[in-house]
């Protein structure tokens, strides 16, 4: 940065022009305007030499305190802020109680205060949820965003859904997300290293059909699904996911989850008992006789007796539809004229 280095200069020669005018002292007028005008030019140089270095160090310094500063939460700083008041106001009590003491000087006052900052801050701050109340909310952008899980990235189908403009409002992908699928992309794994690719590929595909915002936000938290959902709950965005887990999680914290596997489920044609389906006995199931075969949505058809069908489809009449935890499964019987034939 241009900036950076002629402040660097002006310091430099500032500093070569204190010196030579503190060691003009007892010098002839023309040496020491000579020597003065050395050591000015000699720290300019300087200052050119170690400008590179001290941008280097002043651009990542400003980087850390960026990061720290996006990843303070509301209620440390409350709790921060609780904390310093009360060792201010007994700093104050203490330094009118040892006024009468004979030793007493100023000196005392800076240190009682400075210890008294520094326990009641530390001990606030680690118990800050108990000051939620005091913390005003964080709010980050507006209303209606959306946070994409790492998971979700990965899944793809988020594509289809800009595609088709039902994924409204600004859409988030948090700096932390982006560090996790980096550092998938660069595992050793053959699996986790495709999946890390994918998610960047997505996220760049994604990128071309409409604005994406990435949030270079982080905190001390452990897991990324404890940042997401602090991220949710202090930006106000909801979060984007096919992860069962963080979606129930994320409820009891409050935050509104969108998950497409569920959107998917809700959207599937729903088949009824007497209806006529076409489907390819692939396997045996639990019971003798039984056959099992497949939509093309992945639902499971288990076909009582029909097994003697293996390997070529079928026409079969449903008996019953039952939703599980892991998706639908349907009960359904050979149709009389294909078990004729």
């Amino acid at each position: 940065m241009l900036a950076v280095r002629v402040t660097f200069m002006l310091l430099g020669l500032l500093l070569g022009y204190v010196v030579g005018h503190a060691l003009a002292g007892g010098q002839p007028g023309e040496l020491s305007t000579v020597n003065t005008l050395s050591l000015m030019l000699a720290g300019t140089l300087m200052a050119l030499l170690l400008a590179p270095r001290a941008e280097v160090l002043l651009l990542s310094g400003t980087g850390r305190f960026l990061r720290w500063y996006n990843g303070l939460s509301p209620r440390k700083v409350a709790a921060a802020t609780f904390g310093l008041i009360i060792a201010l106001l007994l700093s104050v009590l203490l330094s009118s109680l040892m006024r009468s003491l004979p030793f007493y000087t100023w000196v005392w006052n800076v240190l009682v205060t400075l210890v008294l900052g520094v326990f009641f801050t530390s001990f606030a701050v680690r118990n800050a949820e108990a000051f939620g109340l005091l913390a005003f909310p964080q709010v980050r952008r507006k209303q209606g965003g959306k946070l994409l899980d790492s998971n979700v990235i990965i899944d793809g189908r988020i594509l289809e859904l800009a595609r088709t403009g039902f994924l409204d409002g600004e859409v988030i992908v948090p700096g932390f997300i982006l560090r996790e699928l980096q550092t998938l992309a660069d595992s050793q794994d053959p699996q986790k290293r495709t999946r890390g690719k994918r998610g960047l590929s997505v996220l760049e595909d994604l990128r071309q059909l409409r604005p994406l915002r990435v949030e270079d936000w982080d905190t001390d938290l452990p897991t990324t699904d404890d940042k997401l959902i602090r991220l949710a709950r202090e930006s106000g965005a909801r979060i984007v996911t096919n992860d069962g887990n963080l979606g129930k999680i994320a409820r009891l914290h409050g935050v509104e989850i969108l998950s497409i596997h569920e959107a998917a489920v809700a959207l599937r044609p729903q088949v009824q008992a007497g209806d006529h389906l076409t489907v390819t006995i692939t396997k045996s199931g639990q019971q003798q006789g039984q056959g099992v075969g497949y939509l093309e949505d992945g639902t499971m058809v288990v076909v009582e007796d029909g097994l003697k069908l293996r390997g070529k489809p079928a026409r079969v009449l449903v008996v019953n539809n039952v939703q599980t935890n892991v998706g639908r499964m349907i009960f359904a019987k050979v149709d009389r004229e294909e078990g004729a034939a």
